[in-house]
């Protein structure tokens, strides 16, 4: 699966009651699909996936699948801290038709892996031995207390169902690490549009779909004619077909951080997944069109305009100032799951302000 573009990390809207608020859910997966993000991640950290059960993160997935548009790639965050909980929510991801898996490292009992890297390179390896989705490891040390040693994502990067990394690590230094360590790792063939954009797995259903489903609607010309041209095979063979190509990648290492977007850029990663591109998806998005359009004037001018709001919204305020500036860039944010609660109104004050120049 090519992992190129921005990836907007989205949250997961709740009632104030904190019962999960499907409508509003499926409202903002619509509402990215027709931006220009190359897909979306759903239950990462900015979806309190923490916060949700088994059957809530089921409901999220499917929602949030049969919302979005065909053409997006769609990442489902599926970590458990078993690989035996873990499997099973990729399993259904899979059945979902979902693209990727993205899997925070398990945490809870941080010393023993901290001491032995044996554990957690088990725990990706099973997981991407039985996952019928291809793997994206998460490493959030600020969350977990845990940062994926190079040398394990070196490893892992040569296992044919890891196809890359989200850093989150917030360094530079480490992204252009985690580039060159893997630069080596088996090149893969996926398959991509003309224009070399993902063709994801709904894309794929829909075009074998096409060949053996007859169209509600028959032309008067198709009917005037030989009956066996209003046929359901020559009605699909009308119809446009999806036109597929292969180009070969290497293991893809995406940012965490809309900070270091541009610098990570230039550094060789392939793109992020981002917890402002939540609200801002089109002003992540330009940086990224201006660096693949050769522009590096009008890349730093846009990379500059989110810098601070970014480091206001995303990392001050966390997921209580996301959801806010949801809610004013047209996208439902509300109020984050207890114990976290929303920003109170100077708060809600200072986010507006940082908005001001990022509204989509």
């Amino acid at each position: 699966m090519l992992l190129e573009g921005i990836f907007p990390a989205i949250t997961t809207p709740f009632y104030p009651d904190s019962r999960i608020y499907l409508r509003k859910l499926e409202h903002n997966v619509e509402h990215y699909s027709r931006t220009m993000a190359a897909g979306m991640v759903v239950l990462g950290s900015t979806g309190e996936a923490v916060m949700l059960g088994d059957e809530e993160t089921r409901d999220v997935l499917r929602h949030a699948a049969h919302a979005a548009a065909a053409d997006k790639v769609m990442i489902a965050g599926v970590a458990r801290e078993s690989v035996h909980e873990t499997l099973k929510l990729a399993e259904y991801a899979a059945e979902l038709q979902y693209d990727a898996v993205l899997v925070r490292t398990p945490h809870y009992y941080g010393p023993l892996y901290t001491r032995d890297p044996q554990p957690m390179l088990t725990y990706y390896r099973t997981l991407a031995d039985r996952s019928p989705l291809p793997v994206i490891v998460y490493s959030i040390p600020k969350f977990t207390h845990y940062e994926v040693p190079l040398e394990m994502v070196t490893e892992l990067a040569q296992h044919p169902n890891v196809i890359g990394i989200k850093d989150s690590s917030g360094s530079l230094e480490r992204l252009t690490a985690l580039v060159a360590a893997t630069r080596l790792a088996p090149k893969r063939k996926v398959t991509v549009t003309p224009v070399f954009t993902a063709v994801t797995s709904r894309m794929m259903t829909a075009e074998a779909e096409v060949a053996v489903i007859t169209p509600s609607f028959v032309s008067a010309e198709l009917l005037g004619t030989d009956p066996t041209l209003a046929s359901p095979m020559a009605l699909a063979g009308s119809w446009p077909r999806l036109q597929t190509r292969t180009k070969e990648v290497g293991f893809q290492v995406l940012s965490g951080s809309a900070e270091l977007l541009l610098p990570a850029l230039e550094a060789g990663i392939s793109g992020a997944i981002l917890a402002f591109a939540a609200p801002a998806p089109q002003a992540c998005q330009e940086i990224y069109t201006a660096w693949k359009e050769n522009d590096p004037v009008v890349a730093r001018e846009k990379q500059q305009r989110i810098v601070q709001p970014s480091r206001i919204v995303a990392a001050k305020y966390g997921i209580p100032g996301l959801k806010y500036a949801c809610d004013l860039n047209g996208y439902y944010g509300g109020v984050p799951r207890l114990p976290l609660l929303p920003v109170n109104e100077e708060q809600k004050a200072e986010i507006a302000a940082a908005m001001e120049d990022v509204r989509n």
